[in-house]
């Protein structure tokens, strides 16, 4: 667990808010976008031990895709957390907000991302 200061939230909100209305997504939509990052950001500081996340946000031809890049190779557990546990629902969160998420090793680290498609 990262013990050093939060990460600001802010900018990154504004940057995918501000991409999402660009191209054309609903108020709606950019909500639960801006609700699934900051849960992505908060979970590489807290569990990734990455005091400033990586955020990457890519609009496709179909779909809009967020990434956050942590330092940490473990992969999301998308199982259901013990209904004891403090913590783990936020994955669950993650997956019923957007149209798909996942997760992708990298050389050092992983990327978790979600996506919403856009309207036909």
């Amino acid at each position: 667990m990262c013990t050093r200061n939060t990460p600001s939230l802010t900018v990154s909100r504004e940057a995918l808010r501000t991409a999402m209305t660009l191209a054309g997504f609903h108020s709606d939509v950019i909500a639960d976008a801006e609700l699934a990052l900051v849960e992505l950001i908060v979970n590489a500081w807290r569990h990734g031990g990455t005091a400033s996340p990586v955020v990457l946000v890519l609009l496709l031809d179909r779909a809009i895709r967020v990434s956050v890049g942590d330092n940490s190779s473990d992969l999301p557990d998308p199982r259901t957390p013990d209904s004891l546990a403090e913590s783990g629902r936020g994955l669950q969160l993650v997956q019923g907000l957007t149209h798909r998420w996942g997760a992708d090793p990298q050389k050092r680290g992983k990327l978790v991302w979600f996506e919403f498609d856009r309207a036909a």
